[in-house]
């Protein structure tokens, strides 16, 4: 169970979550059949020793409630307290997503990143607020507000994605609402700031995106990444977040530019494969296993990786004087703990 209660929420997030979130797709036996305990310890023990301060347990992939819940409870047995294991709420009806939440809560994941099934269509702010109150108010975790595109509420409701008087109902309303994944308007940097001028003083504002984040926080105060795909860099993630939290801007700047082969590469790839308004969490798999979490086989349905958009992501690791695996790619297929 949470080391809070529900009006503790907001406290425990400003105190813990310093530092960055990365995440953990699951493992699954090489027949599919269950899930990969050894390979999912793995991917947790690493991401651990590579800083970070929780990891996202993915849930949008093939993958059964039940089989998610005991993925979530392999991640906590392995973790203990040193890693916050955060609840992915993306499930196909809001009933479910009530389930699921409440089940995560037991299974002791500890935050929160709200998502909106594919068949949800607002038409309305009172029907984005309804939906995520429901949520809010079915669980005592702390929960992160999440305005995106991929949701596709823009055109209809407000060009934000999620507007600030939806969020600033939400967090008057909701005790638990503790922090905004501020990504509305992607990929205009407005949202990030907006949420900050109103809201930084009562929730944690979080920017996911290291190529805005790293510039970002030498102006204005993130002390949060998260949710996203920073495996891919190793450790380097939450090394440059203590660089930015201890002022140390020529540290981080330094680190900015030697990145900046690899981003080029991954901002290429996304454009390649992530379409359909939907991440492709096989490029995700296949980027963490680069700095050596386990890969492995995703079950059907799902989207693919190719041999090009592997060597261009592996190649701008390279090109970024990082040490990516050198591994032949069909051992990525095949998973470093193979079950």
């Amino acid at each position: 169970m949470a080391r809070y209660t529900k009006d503790e929420a907001r406290k425990w997030v400003r105190e813990t979550l310093v530092g960055a979130v990365n995440c953990t797709i699951p493992s699954f036996s090489n027949d599919l059949t269950r899930i990969n305990e050894a390979a999912i310890r793995h991917d947790t023990r690493l991401a651990i020793e590579h800083g970070f301060v929780g990891s996202l347990a993915v849930s949008e992939v093939s993958i059964t409630l039940p089989e998610y819940i005991d993925f979530m409870r392999i991640m906590k047995a392995e973790a203990g307290d040193d890693l916050v294991i955060v609840h992915h709420a993306s499930w196909n009806t809001l009933e479910q997503n009530i389930e699921a939440v409440q089940l995560a809560e037991e299974a002791g994941a500890e935050f929160v990143l709200l998502s909106y099934p594919p068949a949800f269509y607002p038409e309305s702010e009172d029907d984005i607020y309804d939906y995520t109150r429901a949520i809010c108010d079915a669980t005592n975790l702390a929960v992160m507000l999440f305005p995106m595109f991929l949701w596709g509420f823009n055109t209809r409701v407000h060009p934000s994605d999620i507007p600030t008087s939806v969020m600033r109902r939400l967090i008057d309303d909701c005790p638990n609402v503790a922090a905004i994944k501020a990504e509305g308007g992607f990929p205009s940097i407005q949202s990030v700031i907006e949420c900050h001028r109103l809201f930084g003083d009562e929730v944690v504002i979080s920017m996911p995106i290291e190529g805005e984040l790293i510039p970002l926080s030498q102006v204005m105060p993130l002390q949060l990444s998260a949710t996203s795909d920073h495996e891919y860099w190793g450790p380097l993630i939450p090394q440059v977040m203590q660089h930015l939290q201890s002022g140390e801007y020529d540290a981080a700047t330094e680190i900015y530019w030697r990145m900046h082969p690899a981003r080029k590469a991954k901002g290429m790839v996304a454009q390649q494969m992530h379409g359909g308004f939907f991440i492709n969490r096989y490029v995700w798999k296949f980027q963490g296993w680069l700095q050596g979490y386990n890969g492995g086989p995703l079950r059907m349905p799902t989207q693919r990786i190719h041999d090009p958009q592997m060597n261009a992501l592996r190649k701008g690791l390279i090109d970024a004087g990082l040490s990516p695996s050198m591994e032949p790619f069909r051992d990525f297929f095949i998973g470093r703990h193979p079950m």
